[in-house]
């Protein structure tokens, strides 16, 4: 048996009620260092430009996962019985450090850092960390099976897919909880009925047929939350011009790098070697905006024009695309207006299927429904709805970014 707190640990919570916490490594990692840095990021990167309330943290989702793996593990009968208090504890501690190694801004932070959150949130855990430490006191394979599970590769394939799947502890809470801050209905569905029939069958999760209209409103909540908040058009100006930022610090740093000496923080990720999980730590949005504020007076001209319009939101106008041509067109007319397109002018492509069909060898991340008469079938068999998805032409969307006085 592993320690308790001294009494159960609540946490007031508008998804979920409340945090329920009653074991001491739990509440230790909580109140660790990295993962207090959550905080100081923000959940939908830059999201918060478009819907005001969207403020959250990573902090509150990651907590919120937690939660949810607390209660899947404690409340769906097979894993209660099935799991050893060590796996149940694993497995809680996964969830509720599989974002620790977020960057400021989120996603958009991924496309100037040279490893991913995924890569962070792995060293943090098993390097020297404050977290590492709390891990290691408990049991010294511990950060390593947090990992594990972080990475789907624990030997126990029930607990990779509590945390990561397509019906996840993660993607629950998020859906929920970004719905409820962005003020945005479509992300909502049942979870309280889908994890009430949830079952446990040959080492795969599964969910009772009784509980399928639930799992595809829950299909239809990531639909419609990707296309409306993931990846909203304005979001994606926002971020771009983070990248542009980026790319021009860069720039700068390799060929005048003292240029950049009242902007420390951001610094050890212009180099050619990964950042450090120190310098990580140290570079939260906080610190981020604290850059970009000195930016403002710099005698590079893009880098003050840049880092303005990202604090004073003069974000760039966008257009959907469908060839290169009109890209080259906005290019030129760009440059004859004495803008750089190569920070100037950008485009991107996105695209998100509502549910992928994984091929055998991956079946643990497909979901499964139990029927009446105790067989197991693939969601998209018996769903005419999720059906048509899975066979659906994948959606894209290509958008080009400038600033709105070149047209």
């Amino acid at each position: 048996m592993f320690e308790k707190t001294g009494e159960k640990k609540v946490m007031r919570d508008p998804i979920h009620g409340y945090i329920h916490v009653e074991d001491k490594i739990i509440w230790d990692c909580i109140n660790a260092k990295e993962m207090q840095r959550l905080r100081r990021i923000h959940q939908l990167g830059g999201d918060f430009q478009i819907y005001h309330t969207a403020e959250h943290s990573r902090f509150s989702h990651s907590l919120g996962v937690y939660e949810i793996v607390r209660r899947m593990v404690n409340e769906i009968e097979e894993l209660r019985v099935r799991l050893s208090d060590y796996e149940k504890l694993t497995v809680m501690a996964a969830g509720l450090l599989h974002d620790i190694g977020h960057g400021p801004f989120s996603h958009a932070f991924e496309s100037v850092s040279l490893l991913s959150h995924e890569e962070y949130t792995c060293k943090i855990i098993t390097e020297n960390s404050e977290i590492h430490r709390i891990l290691e006191r408990c049991d010294v394979s511990l950060s390593k099976d947090v990992v594990d599970i972080i990475k789907g590769r624990h030997r126990n394939e029930l607990l990779n897919q509590i945390v990561s799947g397509q019906l996840d502890a993660d993607r629950m809470d998020y859906l929920l909880r970004d719905a409820y801050f962005t003020g945005t209905s479509y992300g909502n569905f049942d979870l309280e009925r889908i994890i009430r029939t949830m079952r446990i069958v040959d080492e795969r999760i599964t969910v009772k047929e009784s509980g399928i209209h639930s799992v595809e409103d829950y299909i239809m909540a990531r639909y419609h939350m990707y296309w409306q908040v993931y990846l909203h058009p304005v979001a994606r100006s926002y971020e771009g011009l983070l990248v542009m930022l980026f790319r021009r610090l860069k720039y700068l740093y390799q060929n005048d790098a003292d240029s950049l000496q009242n902007v420390e923080m951001l610094i050890p990720f212009l180099k050619d070697t990964p950042a450090g999980i120190e310098d990580l730590f140290l570079l939260d949005e906080a610190a981020a905006f604290y850059g970009f504020a000195r930016l403002r007076t710099h005698p590079d001209a893009i880098l003050r024009d840049l880092s303005s319009r990202i604090l004073d939101r003069k974000l760039f106008e966008y257009e959907t695309v469908s060839d290169e041509a009109r890209i080259e067109e906005i290019k030129h007319k760009a440059l004859q207006a004495g803008y750089s397109p190569d920070y100037y002018v950008y485009s991107d492509t996105a695209a998100q299927a509502l549910y992928s069909l994984y091929q055998r060898n991956e079946s643990g991340h497909n979901i499964w429904i139990l029927g009446e008469d105790q067989t197991v079938k693939e969601l998209s068999t018996i769903s005419p709805l999720v059906h048509a998805v899975c066979h659906e032409k994948l959606k894209e969307d290509r958008k080009v970014y400038y600033p709105k006085e070149i047209l």
